[in-house]
């Protein structure tokens, strides 16, 4: 019996982007066969990514591997939470949000080879209403854009920002009462998005300042947005700035209660997740490993 370290690849056949290439093939190809043992599986359904992660920690894998795309690396990473097993990330999708913002190769190959010498980190994970998220999550009408894009059929940063100019115009803003740093807030929210790491995908900036292992919350609210608002927030997201008074405010926190007159739709890594009138978004530090570039 092999005593090497194991890794384990879960693949996504249906991820973000499509691609012919033998994922499998370029694995053998390119990963270190002398320093680790591997092998895949393949998800059949929603969840399934979660089970085989949470079974290989179980059985002690040193790496549990996500292919595909920010859905499949959410459900991964759930299945390693609090263990000793670390995430590793394969990106195929069309955000690949966590993967950018740990500076991991975005080319497959060079993704597969960077896990041959990379190195365990520790990073944070946060919830909204008991759902983990690991790059951002958030309530409004980024939550709607989510509902909207995960039934378009084309991906990708243009589609993304077509949908938010198309749509902004039709969304209302909603009465909310927030809870954050201990003080009660009564506001109009257009959007709230809580983030973990910097970034939505795309190498689109929310939170230019979060920082994924300060045990803090980055919280972006846009209380009112109109068509110029909407104009000067995707340029500062765009290119990694604060957003002006006008359009944005930023807080750090540990936690967050909200809630609203109305339910309104909330998603958790830019999966859509439902609509509900409580929210509670909660810091989890150092929560999760991961392989980095060393």
């Amino acid at each position: 019996m092999s005593i090497l370290p194991r890794i384990r690849f879960i693949i996504n056949p249906v991820s973000g982007t499509r691609s012919r290439v033998d994922v499998a093939a370029r694995i053998k190809l390119y990963l270190d066969s002398t320093t680790h043992d591997h092998d895949i599986v393949y998800t059949d359904y929603a969840g399934h990514a979660t089970e085989l992660a949470q079974a290989a920690a179980n059985d002690n894998y040193k790496i549990v591997v996500a292919v595909g795309g920010d859905g499949t690396v959410n459900e991964v990473a759930k299945g390693l939470l609090h263990t000793n097993t670390a995430l590793g990330i394969l990106p195929k999708g069309s955000g690949n949000g966590l993967a950018r913002h740990l500076q991991l190769p975005l080319n497959l190959d060079s993704a597969i080879k960077a896990l041959n010498t990379g190195q365990v980190s520790q990073i944070d994970s946060g919830t909204i209403n008991d759902i983990p998220f690991f790059t951002t999550a958030g309530i409004g009408f980024d939550a709607y854009i989510s509902s909207v894009f995960a039934g378009n059929k084309r991906r990708g940063l243009k589609t993304y920002v077509e949908l938010v100019l198309k749509e902004v115009r039709n969304y209302k803003h909603l009465p909310v009462k927030v809870w954050i740093n201990d003080q009660e807030l009564a506001t109009d929210c257009f959007v709230m998005a809580f983030a973990n790491a910097a970034q939505y995908g795309n190498n689109a900036y929310i939170a230019p300042l979060a920082d994924i292992r300060d045990g803090l919350l980055d919280v972006c609210l846009v209380r009112q947005l109109d068509f110029v608002k909407a104009i000067n927030l995707s340029y500062c997201m765009l290119t990694k700035q604060l957003a002006n008074l006008q359009s944005a405010e930023y807080f750090k926190t540990i936690n967050v209660k909200v809630e609203t007159e109305e339910p309104m739709m909330f998603h958790a890594d830019g999966e859509y997740k439902g609509k509900t009138d409580r929210f509670e978004v909660k810091m989890n530090p150092q929560s999760l490993r991961v392989i980095i570039p060393s």
